[in-house]
């Protein structure tokens, strides 16, 4: 179990952290969500041991990781971390990168691994080729096969996929977080992409300002966000008032809606003049604007026309969903 706990931290008296407590179970895999500046990265670094917190602990299990007033080399041999810069070394090839972070004591299988990790980066065409001559998005991707090289029990990620192209990143993602699940490795991931956090992290840390507002199972913090900023997080939302919903209601407050929520209607409901329609590929993402003056987002198979009327509609369930606990909608 790793056990972070971190009081306080800060640079010349400006907090950067606080309040920071948490778990996480033997393998399980959470997610670090936030805006920049919340806190993210400062917790990896935290944990990994390349900055030293007074107030605050880190262990696992029993064992206490250390950080740098007592470590001559940050880190600890369990535990592994990917920065977002790549630290390689550029003079000497690929698989010389990752082979000198295997064990001295196990030669006769180093070329195994080498070409296992090769294999899971999708770089194996260029095992022979200096890391100098490599993309931005090729070294990310020798970086992160380093520090898988001597398996750790514990994996840092901090913005794991941020220099790989697109098409890349969907199948090494998707590659990366089964191997980890199925090696049974305890991992920590920092990103601002949903794609990483919701198909992959069983649980989610949200972070604001330097501390955890929402800790809860991925899923179920998708699906009912506590706020408009945990679920902006995630993508596109709508803050849509409910008088605006729902006409009768009596409650003076705005529930949050995704794009793909949105109902239409033939003739009731949310009256919204569509400003623009932006093609996404599997769908069409639309921008109006409603009576009040709110910017609303809904999502449409076909492309809307810019300055027709239509009539979205929320369905009770989600609304009540998204109300405080006894706050229900009229039915």
């Amino acid at each position: 179990m790793l056990k972070v706990q971190v009081d306080s931290f800060g640079y010349q008296d400006k907090a950067i952290l606080k309040d920071i407590s948490f778990q996480v179970a033997p393998g399980e895999h959470v997610a670090l969500m936030g805006e920049s500046g919340s806190g993210k990265s400062t917790l990896l670094k935290i944990v990994y041991g390349l900055l030293h917190v007074e107030d605050g602990s880190i262990f696992w299990g029993d064992t206490e990781a250390l950080g740098p007033n007592f470590n001559l080399v940050p880190g600890e041999p369990y535990m592994k971390y990917l920065a977002q810069d790549f630290d390689l070394m550029p003079f000497i090839s690929v698989e010389e990168n990752i082979g000198q972070f295997l064990s001295v004591f196990e030669r006769d299988t180093h070329q195994e691994r080498i070409d296992e990790l090769l294999d899971l980066i999708e770089m194996k065409p260029f095992a022979k080729t200096k890391v100098k001559y490599l993309s931005g998005g090729q070294q990310q991707r020798v970086a992160l096969a380093r520090v898988l090289a001597q398996e750790p029990e514990i994996l840092l990620l901090d913005e794991p996929f941020g220099h790989i192209d697109n098409f890349k990143r969907i199948s090494l993602r998707r590659n990366l977080f089964l191997y980890l699940k199925k090696q049974g490795i305890t991992v920590l991931t920092a990103s601002h992409d949903p794609s990483d956090v919701l198909p992959f992290a069983e649980r989610t840390l949200i972070l604001q300002q330097g501390r955890v507002i929402a800790d809860k199972n991925t899923q179920d913090l998708y699906k009912n966000p506590p706020d408009y900023y945990t679920a902006s997080l995630f993508g596109q939302v709508n803050q849509i008032p409910m008088k605006l919903l729902k006409s009768y209601s009596e409650i003076e407050r705005s529930i949050l809606v995704y794009p793909h929520e949105f109902k239409f209607s033939d003739s009731s409901g949310l009256k919204v003049a569509v400003m623009n329609s932006f093609f996404k590929g599997t769908h069409y993402l639309n921008e109006g604007m409603a009576e009040d003056g709110t910017l609303v987002f809904f999502n449409s198979e076909k492309e809307q026309e810019k300055g027709a009327t239509i009539f979205l509609n929320v369905s009770l369930n989600t609304i009540n969903k998204r109300l405080q606990v006894g706050q229900k909608a009229n039915t």
